[in-house]
């Protein structure tokens, strides 16, 4: 089903650009008998209820316009925001997430654990630098974004 999402994407991609948002992720999955096209929006700051109703009216348009249907089953459209522990998957993810905390998973463990929560203080091609707390102190620690094998943003308790 990539063909799918490679359409969509390029079809809400310039609908996004238009109002300032970015794609954060597509999914076209079947659940229960029914197909689903679920598109994650975001833009710096959060995306509202309208802003995902304005992308989701569009997309149907431009998707009910195409001929032949590039959909051929029928599925229902789902326009969301990625959520407030939304995962970090493309290089705009990282970028916007810059100063949040987020949650990292490792493939290896570094300095016996797998798993981080910090500060993204900043990141280059090859690296990131969280900023960690633990009882004493808040030190940063670098990590190999090669190494990382899931990011999301997390919320700090």
């Amino acid at each position: 089903m990539s063909t799918v999402v490679e359409t969509v994407s390029a079809i809400v991609n310039p609908i996004l650009a238009d109002n300032g948002f970015y794609l954060s992720d597509i999914e076209f999955v079947k659940e229960g008998g029914s197909w689903y096209l679920r598109v994650y929006v975001d833009k710096t700051g959060g995306i509202s209820l309208n802003e995902c109703v304005l992308v989701s009216e569009a997309l149907s348009e431009k998707l009910d316009a195409m001929d032949p249907d590039p959909i051929p089953q029928a599925y229902f459209l789902e326009v969301s925001s990625p959520g407030a522990e939304r995962p970090l998957k493309n290089e705009q993810d990282y970028q916007n997430a810059v100063g949040d905390y987020i949650h990292i998973s490792l493939f290896s463990k570094v300095n016996g654990k797998k798993v981080y929560e910090g500060t993204l203080k900043s990141l280059d091609a090859e690296t990131l630098t969280l900023t960690l707390k633990d009882k004493a102190r808040k030190f940063d620690q670098e990590f190999q974004r090669s190494a990382i094998a899931k990011a999301r943003l997390a919320i700090e308790f």
